[in-house]
Formats: structure tokens, C-alpha cells, sequence
């Protein structure tokens, strides 16, 4: 399926328009993200981060060093990292299970991401959680969830949350596009709208929910409309075009802190590997002509096009750009392989945890 450059979803009573103005017509802001030579170096250090992590990932996956399931963000980088970008470090986010891109455009720490992978004691969920599982409470990194389509009421409650204390932060809620045909979703939607809360759907429609395509599993392929059955502001995005996706994550954001009113947001993007690790590339469900075709609008290469016409970015400053991002993810292995296993004991740590809310 071909993403499509930045493109407003039809038939919204409320739905947002071209300029991010809610459709109510109170002429709510239209944030306008930075989009100069250094953000654009900024994003792009962080996708290449992602990809070389991912890539090192892959690796450690298949010399054994990571357990479990392991769900790699090769060829949505734009997504996760365009959104988290024009975030405040108060809002929240909550993700799904290919969640360690989305923790690393966070600002986790790539040694703690890397050693919780490993599932050692310095991992950020203290090698409890595992790939599927990242959490970091310092950065309101609240979590990967391993249940398709659970963490969206989770969402829905931490946004509520925010209203009932009087605060201005978001929450930012990632899913895939096979979460749209749960339950929770239309729950979490319908109560987020009904009570107006400052959180934003991001849906990484990436086609496929495991080896499923999208018009297989849903009735509505263009499915940024379910918002219409809430009243919801929603728009299409591409995403694979990082800026795209800033702005449109800027719109929605906006709206949601100074209007406290959630909106939808259809990323359209691709993966660029199997569902897993332990799903072929392609062959299966999928052709190699048509994951060729998707790889020729890599996020990476898109926006490093962007910076060689608009920056004059060359070859030289790609490579250099990269060995760096090298040298990083190598030190997060090595640090992640001399991290201790966790002790028996911490069994029986954090099984309850005193609040204060």
C-alpha cells in the first residue's frame, strides 16, 4: 500500500483541516514545529540511532543473547521519533510491543534499553519486562504492552488523569493498525471524546497486523474515519516523511493542551522487516517487489534527501553521522553483555508499589 503525502481524513463533523484548526471553528493554534538545518540533523541522528539499534538487535537476537519475542521499528523510525520530537518532557507516552525505537526518540538511555533486551539488573525495567517491555518513569515512558489494543484505555486514563489534576500535559498513545478492530479502542475513543481529554491516537499503520493485511481484517481501509463515529478530529499522515508527521503530531498536540480535546492520527508507514523475528521478510504474506518498492521511501533516506537539498548535507557527514551512531550502539552491547543477570530475589521486588495519587 503506497503511503500518501500528508492527506486530511474525510467526513469528520469535527475533523482537523490542512492548517490543524479544529472544525468546532474556535481557530485552535496550529503549532508550528522548528524545521531548520539543526532539528533536521537532530531527527535524523535519532532515526539512524534506531536503525543501527535495531539492526544490532537483530544480531544479538540470533546469536541468543535476547530471549523471547523481539519486534524491530526498521522502517518507522519517522513515526515514533517525529511525534516524540515536538513532545514536552512532562507529556506521557504510552506504546505497544515494538517499542524500542519509540524509547530511544525518548531519550532512554541506549545501554538501558540494550541490557533490558539482554534481560540483565541494569535494564531500564530491571531485565523484568524484556523487548516488549520498556519502561522508564523518569521520562513518563510509561511502558511497551504486550496485549494488542490493551494499553489504549490505560492511555485514556492516564489523559484523564491529567484533566482531573488540572494539568496541561498529553498523553501520546501508540497502537497498530490491527488494534482499531478491538474492543478497547472504541471503549478508550468514545470515553477520551465523551469527556474531552488531552490525549492523541497515533495508529502506525504499517498494513499489516502480523502476517494479516489490512483490507483482510477491516471493513474500513482509510481507518483514521473510525474517529467519525466519536466526533473525533482525526487526520491521514504520512509517515514516512518525518516533517509530515511533526506537523501533524504538532496540530494534534496543540488541540489537546490548550483545547483538552483527542484526536486520531493515521500514520501511514511500513516495516521494513518481519513481525517478529521470527516472521520472514517476505515471501509469505507479502511479495520482495513489493517490500522493494515500500524500502525506495525510506524515513532515513527521505529526510537525508530533504537535508542534502535544503542543508547541503553530503556523503561525508552521513558517514561521519554514522560511524557515531555506531560506536554508540556497540558500547550499549558491550555494556548490555556485562550486566549482571538479576538475582533470584528480584522475584519479589516490585510486585506493589505505594502511590501517592
Amino acid at each position: 500500500m503506497a503511503t500518501k503525502k500528508t492527506e486530511t481524513a474525510r467526513g469528520s463533523r469535527r475533523g482537523a483541516s490542512r492548517k490543524g484548526a479544529s472544525a468546532r471553528g474556535n481557530g485552535a493554534k496550529s503549532a508550528a514545529p522548528a524545521n531548520d538545518a539543526a532539528t533536521r540533523r537532530e531527527l535524523l541522528h535519532t532515526m539512524l540511532l534506531e536503525r543501527r539499534f535495531e539492526e544490532k538487535a537483530a544480531e544479538a537476537y540470533a546469536l541468543g543473547k535476547i530471549g523471547g519475542f523481539c519486534h524491530l521499528y526498521i522502517g518507522q523510525e519517522a513515526v515514533g521519533t517525529g511525534v516524540i520530537s515536538v513532545l514536552r518532557d512532562d507529556d506521557y507516552i504510552i506504546t505497544s510491543y515494538r517499542d524500542h525505537g519509540q524509547a530511544l526518540a525518548r531519550g532512554i538511555n541506549a545501554r538501558a534499553i540494550m541490557a533490558e533486551l539482554f534481560g540483565r539488573s541494569d535494564g531500564c525495567s530491571k531485565g523484568k519486562g524484556g523487548s516488549m517491555h520498556l519502561f522508564d518513569r523518569e521520562k513518563n515512558f510509561l511502558g511497551g504492552h504486550g496485549i494488542v489494543g490493551a494499553h489504549l484505555p490505560i492511555a485514556t486514563g492516564v489523559a484523564f488523569a491529567i484533566k482531573y489534576r488540572g494539568g496541561d500535559q498529553v498523553c501520546v498513545c501508540f497502537f497498530g493498525e490491527a488494534a482499531v478492530n478491538n474492543g478497547a479502542f472504541h471503549e478508550a475513543l468514545n470515553m477520551a471524546a465523551l469527556w474531552r481529554l488531552p490525549v492523541i491516537y497515533v495508529i502506525e499503520n504499517n498494513r499489516y497486523g502480523m502476517g494479516t493485511a489490512l483490507e483482510r481484517a477491516s471493513a474500513i481501509n482509510d481507518i483514521a474515519e473510525r474517529a467519525c463515529s466519536y466526533d473525533m478530529p482525526n487526520e491521514v499522515v504520512d509517515g514516512q516523511d518525518i516533517i509530515a508527521v511533526r506537523e501533524a503530531a504538532a496540530r494534534a498536540i496543540e488541540r489537546a493542551r490548550t483545547e483538552s480535546e483527542p484526536t486520531l492520527l493515521e500514520m501511514r508507514t511500513y516495516r521494513f522487516m518481519g513481525h517478529s523475528m521470527s516472521d520472514a521478510v517476505s515471501g509469505t504474506y507479502r511479495t520482495k517487489e513489493e517490500l522493494e518498492e515500500q524500502m525506495k521511501r525510506d524515513p532515513i533516506t527521505v529526510l537525508r534527501d530533504l537535508m542534502e537539498e535544503e542543508d547541503g548535507w553530503s556523503d561525508e557527514q552521513m558517514t561521519e553521522m554514522d560511524q557515531e551512531v555506531r560506536k554508540m550502539v556497540e558500547d550499549s552491547y558491550e555494556f548490555a553483555e556485562q550486566s549482571p543477570e538479576p538475582p533470584l530475589e528480584s522475584l519479589y521486588e516490585d510486585v506493589l508499589v505505594d502511590t501517592t495519587s
